[in-house]
């Protein structure tokens, strides 16, 4: 991993209650998306919030949406080629494999392991599906559009304690009746790339 980056950081923390419909999302604190290239606001915000429990990470996106675009239907369909929300997952911090997991607005799913070369290259394995995955998207009037995650850990990593640290980044793509798109982040690539693993953030699992 590349040294000397100012990333984000967020504190996760630790939720009795598991199932998503008890989460008090509210209460969580969010962080907002920006401009991946620039690093300044965007024109429709993005806010994500995190929490986790013993039994899953949870993961919600609130989405300020006028328009919203997509037309795939089935599973590891390219969604990030219209409107999306994705999380990359590194498990072990050292940029070289990690989950690209992502989220349509008709609430298709998008997995895969992603390899990447020290040149950068990638190579993704959407062979490999989450199987638990628990997903929903709602479009809700007085806001845009929310989408709601929930990874076990059983089907991706040990499940963390308290002091565990991942470096995971948060993205959005936004198309605009235009064609024109805006691509947000948590910790900004400096470029129109996710795969940039030294700019993604610092996720902490505490209690």
């Amino acid at each position: 991993m590349q040294v000397g980056i100012n990333v984000p950081v967020y504190l996760c923390e630790q939720l009795v209650a598991d199932q998503p419909a008890s989460i008090p999302w509210d209460q969580i604190t969010p962080v907002p998306l920006v401009d991946t290239v620039t690093g300044k606001a965007v024109k429709e915000p993005t806010e994500v919030r995190t929490c986790w429990t013993t039994e899953a990470w949870h993961i919600q996106f609130r989405c300020k949406d006028s328009y919203a675009i997509s037309h795939f239907e089935n599973r590891d369909d390219p969604l990030y080629e219209q409107d999306v929300v994705e999380v990359f997952i590194d498990v072990s911090g050292e940029g070289r494999r990690y989950i690209e997991i992502e989220v349509s607005p008709l609430n298709v799913i998008f997995d895969a392991w992603i390899e990447r070369a020290e040149d950068g290259r990638i190579q993704g394995d959407t062979s490999w599906n989450m199987e638990r995955l628990d997903t929903n998207v709602v479009a809700e009037e007085s806001y845009g559009r929310i989408y709601e995650l929930r990874l076990p850990w059983e089907d991706f990593a040990p499940a963390p304690v308290a002091g565990t640290e991942w470096r995971v980044n948060f993205y959005r793509i936004d198309e605009q009746p235009d064609g024109t798109r805006e691509y947000q982040a948590w910790g900004p690539t400096g470029e129109v790339n996710f795969h940039i693993p030294s700019h993604f953030g610092r996720l902490q699992f505490v209690i």
